[in-house]
């Protein structure tokens, strides 16, 4: 008799692959298509919290980055090149020349502090943890 081997139809890094590519797509705005939104990896460190998010082909200056009441609003607009001719594509998974991600922080994070970096085609935000403030005595005065 032979010796019996477990089927794994799909690697976990195929599996992985596939549910990053599965949530891309559910989380795209109606109208637009699986994969014209860039790639985030979204994360905390002991002191912050960090969005990556990559955008290759654009400049810093094609991209903006907005917080409000917690959300953080991601958006990259480019023009299009002047030699560009009409194109039929049989695959288009590049970026689109417009887009906009948006991402909800923690309570815990302080707004008024975050930063931007961008290099090689990745923009990092970090968005430092508030403060813990020690409880203080407050006195009680006739009113």
């Amino acid at each position: 008799m032979g010796t019996i081997v477990k089927w794994a139809p799909f690697t976990s890094s195929e599996l992985g692959s596939m549910e990053r590519r599965m949530r891309r797509m559910l989380e795209a705005p109606l109208g637009f298509a699986a994969g014209t939104l860039p790639a985030a990896d979204v994360y905390e460190t002991g002191d912050e919290y960090v969005v990556e998010l990559e955008v290759p082909g654009y400049d810093e200056k094609e991209l903006a980055v907005e917080v409000a009441d917690h959300t953080l609003a991601i958006k990259g607009r480019r023009g299009a090149k002047k030699d560009e001719k009409a194109k039929e594509f049989s695959l288009q998974e590049r970026l689109e020349r417009e887009f906009e991600r948006r991402f909800v922080l923690p309570a815990e994070a302080d707004t008024e502090r975050v930063k931007a970096t961008f290099a090689k085609g990745v923009l990092e935000v970090h968005a430092p943890r508030v403060r813990k403030t020690e409880p203080r005595p407050v006195t009680i005065t006739h009113a």
